[in-house]
């Protein structure tokens, strides 16, 4: 499977399908179980052509479970829900519990993650406010039982369409694709940006979009934590455009007679070329 609108705009990743199974692809990269890893590394992965998976025991990290639609994967965060609000805010230090959940984890995790959960990500301005962020996430544990990214191209559409098909794009082509998922529709707020995790606003979000009659395209990556991985690994200043399966195919059909023919695209093209 192909996006016309992928070619048409230049990009140079890639679409990603994302896809909930209970069929285990062959030959797919997957983390280790119970080992450390962000979702974003599998993104660039697929996108540069390889199928990556996900189960129950090896989402990564706790907000790559959630945001996989595998529950509230925070509850297992060292010191529970409890621990990961003081870790996505103002930090353990000065907790009690939390300085001794810091210790015992110390020998066994990456100086960079011991040094947040003590003094914080800083993300949010309070853990009460992480509680709220909690509460408003769209959390879903969905029945399958794996989630699996894969390059588009890979995807036989007739025999298993994917549920969500992400582009990894710049700033112009970015504004191209928020033009062309509100380009036949009678409102014009079709896509959404929403604050979370790289991995949330590129599976849960969209998943949650597409079980609506009118399903809108959530815009990633202002996760920096998420675009540090992916600078890391594709070397590009990118956003995420997440697109429930229903609205790619509605924003292809867009493609024929749009402003991709005109001269203002044209322009915008040249430029960046120099």
């Amino acid at each position: 499977m192909k996006s016309r609108i992928a070619r048409a705009i230049g990009l140079e990743f890639s679409p990603v399908a994302v896809s909930w199974t209970d069929k285990m692809p062959q030959d797919a990269k997957q983390f280790k179980k119970g080992r450390f890893g962000c979702v974003m590394f599998m993104l660039a992965a697929a996108a540069r052509g390889k199928t990556a998976v996900f189960d129950r025991e090896t989402y990564g990290c706790y907000g790559g479970g959630v945001g996989l639609g595998f529950g509230n994967t925070y509850k297992a965060f060292p010191g529970g829900e409890e621990g990961f609000c003081r870790f996505l805010s103002t930090g353990n230090k000065g907790s009690a519990q939390g300085e001794q959940i810091a210790e015992q984890l110390k020998p066994f995790v990456r100086q960079e993650f011991y040094d947040d959960f003590m003094l914080g990500e800083r993300y949010l301005k309070s853990p009460q406010l992480v509680e709220k962020f909690i509460q408003n996430l769209p959390i879903t544990d969905v029945p399958q039982k794996y989630a699996v990214f894969q390059p588009l191209s890979a995807v036989d559409e007739k025999e298993n369409p994917p549920d969500i098909v992400a582009f990894l794009a710049d700033m112009d082509q970015l504004a191209a694709l928020v033009i062309f998922a509100n380009h036949s529709r009678q409102t014009n707020d079709n896509v959404t940006i929403p604050w979370a995790a790289g991995c949330q606003t590129l599976a849960l979000y969209p998943l949650q979009e597409s079980r609506s009659k009118n399903p809108r395209a959530v815009v990633g990556l202002t996760d920096i934590s998420a675009r540090l991985y992916v600078k890391r690994a594709l070397k590009r200043d990118l956003m995420s455009f997440a697109a429930p399966f229903a609205l790619f195919k509605e924003m292809e059909e867009n493609l024929d007679n749009s402003f991709v023919e005109r001269t203002t695209w044209k322009e915008l093209v040249a430029l960046k070329k120099g």
